[in-house]
């Protein structure tokens, strides 16, 4: 297991890493909505009419139908692409935002246990010292262990060996 602070930078990334999914899916799997224009003034509107006749006329043998202009079909975009039903948009949004408050909430949580939060500098230094005090007693152990270990290594090499003559 990694320790809290890899944790916490795992957790982090795993955060970043969702909200970019989310932002993803939300911007890939919205219903499209047609744009209204803006209100205008009289003169705007007889200028914009008089544009829209001409470009009408330019253009009257490549013109499609305003209808489906305004309102592509489902099965024009790609199948990754396609707008979700109302529904299923509304339930995937709640089911997003509950990973993301799961995935703070986490976060939180790791950042509460880390060592020293409540603790001030010379209760950590103390605790240091005394964790390197054991430390220290248990090398020389493993020191003193050792060396008897290499002692009844060589004793029994030594039996070993008169065994064979």
């Amino acid at each position: 297991m990694a320790d809290r602070l890899t944790q916490l930078q795992d957790c982090y990334d795993q955060l970043a890493t969702q909200f970019y999914a989310s932002i993803r899916y939300l911007s890939l799997h919205h219903s499209s909505s047609t744009l209204t224009p803006p209100p205008s003034s009289n003169s705007q509107h007889n200028h914009n009419n008089s544009n829209a006749n001409a470009n009408a006329n330019a253009n009257s043998n490549h013109d499609q139908p305003t209808s489906q202009q305004e309102q592509p079909e489902s099965s024009s975009y790609p199948p990754e692409q396609r707008p979700d039903t109302p529904t299923t948009f509304a339930s995937a949004q709640r089911e997003l935002a509950q990973d993301l408050l799961l995935k703070t909430k986490q976060i939180e949580y790791l950042i509460t246990v880390l060592p020293g939060v409540e603790n001030s500098q010379e209760k950590q230094e103390a605790r240091i010292t005394e964790l390197d005090a054991k430390l220290r007693e248990a090398l020389a152990e493993r020191k003193k262990a050792e060396e008897e270990r290499e002692l009844w290594l060589a004793k029994v090499d030594g039996i070993i060996g008169g065994i064979k003559r």
